[in-house]
């Protein structure tokens, strides 16, 4: 018998909405993650690309548990000396609320180029609108 291997022709890629208003971001992260990956099929397979594409709305108001609010840190680094930019989640917030959910799914995706190949494929929203209806995306119910 031999080993069936997936291959880029044998993918169907299916686009999947989930609506981020209430939800907590890391439990909300993780299924975003794994959709993105392909864990969700039969045919996933470590090496390759098999993954579906995710909608996230409302990303402006998503829940954090705890205090995080104020005392969880986001930091960047301009390649300088000195150029290390820190930035509380309050502020980050009202200035770019879609971070938020991208640094958190970026953050559980692989940090190699098939992660980033991932990760493009990751649309995140602040209201309840986007421009991909032609897609006839899945409503996605995260608990």
């Amino acid at each position: 018998m031999r080993t069936f291997i997936v291959t880029a022709g044998t993918i169907e890629r299916r686009w999947h909405v989930v609506d981020a208003n209430g939800k907590v971001l890391g439990r909300l992260a993780t299924v975003v993650a794994r959709l993105l990956q392909g864990k969700n099929k039969a045919i996933y397979t470590p090496f390759i690309d098999t993954g579906d594409h995710v909608v996230v709305v409302n990303a402006s108001q998503v829940k954090l548990t705890g205090r995080k609010e104020d005392q969880k840190i986001y930091r960047r680094h301009s390649g300088y000396e000195g150029g290390l930019h820190e930035e509380r989640l309050r502020d980050v917030r009202q200035r770019t609320p879609r971070r938020i959910v991208e640094e958190a799914v970026r953050g559980m995706l692989p940090k190699t180029t098939l992660g980033d190949a991932m990760y493009r494929k990751l649309k995140v929203y602040a209201g309840p609108t986007h421009p991909h209806t032609a897609q006839k995306p899945i409503q996605l119910e995260v608990e």
